[in-house]
């Protein structure tokens, strides 16, 4: 018995869901702007946001100038977003705050924009370029609606798609050394000092620094390598000053005696060569 009412419990989920894929596609066919439109709202509301957008993409151009208008353009960049379709989302929320700028929800469509564009930033390792734009908007956002009550989570964000710029440079610069292009490791390291100061990568970026500095006076001609080395020392006293527990501090060391031995050297073939 309760085998035969499971079965007609399913027969009759699938009569429902035929009928309704039925009306759903009559609907799509129909000419009835309203009766569309209050689908739309519906399949919304009931979180089937792939049959809303399909329905408000259809129908939100031919409202234009009416009541609606409003509604039916926030209904369609929203069932876009929910649907992942951040690229869709992020130029209806943008039209949306644009031709609707007095809106009470020309805020949160703002906010929108910048969660869609935040969405579309990709991971570090690949061009940044999104990321930036992002950060323009989310920065625009945050001035231009300093009481908002999304201004905790805008600022999670940019903090976010910093974290990124910041992890994007260092590895850049970190590939240098890696590639043993000692010279351009220095420059993109100090670089990224400068431009990522309190970086949780400033750290080690400082130590490799003189790492790449040590290696590349060593591979110097030899009129070059004095120079080279006191500049090795520098970078050392620096690091020293900036990060004295540092768990890099070993190494830099050795690198440090290194650099004096040296230096040492150095003055004595000079010495020598005075001398002769």
């Amino acid at each position: 018995m309760k085998k035969r009412l499971s079965h007609i419990v399913v027969l009759l989920a699938l009569l429902f869901t035929v009928a309704g894929c039925g009306n759903y596609q009559k609907l799509l066919k129909s000419n009835d702007v309203q009766k569309k439109y209050e689908a739309a709202v519906e399949y919304y509301k009931k979180g089937d946001y792939y049959r809303a957008a399909e329905l408000l993409d259809a129908v939100t151009p031919l409202m234009t100038g009416t009541q609606q208008a409003e509604d039916a353009l926030f209904y369609q960049a929203s069932a876009n977003y929910e649907l992942g379709n951040y690229l869709l989302s992020e130029t209806y929320f943008r039209n949306f705050y644009t031709i609707y700028g007095r809106s009470p929800k020309a805020e949160e469509a703002m906010f929108m924009q910048v969660k869609s564009l935040y969405n579309q930033s990709p991971k570090f390792e690949q061009d940044q370029a999104s990321t930036l734009t992002a950060m323009d908007a989310v920065m625009e956002f945050i001035q231009r609606y300093p009481e908002s009550e999304h201004q905790a989570e805008a600022n999670e964000i940019l903090d976010d798609l910093n974290m990124k710029l910041d992890r994007k440079s260092f590895e850049s610069a970190k590939l240098y050394h890696k590639i043993r292009y000692f010279k351009a490791a220095v420059v993109a390291l100090t670089n990224f000092q400068q431009n990522y100061p309190s970086s949780p990568y400033a750290e080690e970026a400082a130590f490799l620094k003189i790492e790449s500095q040590y290696e590349y006076a060593k591979e110097s001609v030899p009129n070059k390598q004095e120079e080279r080395y006191f500049e090795v020392v520098d970078f050392y006293q620096n690091f020293v000053d900036q990060y004295p527990d540092s768990q890099y501090m070993r190494t830099a060391n050795e690198i440090y005696d290194n650099t004096l031995a040296e230096l040492e050297r150095i003055k004595n073939a000079k010495n020598n060569q005075a001398n002769s």
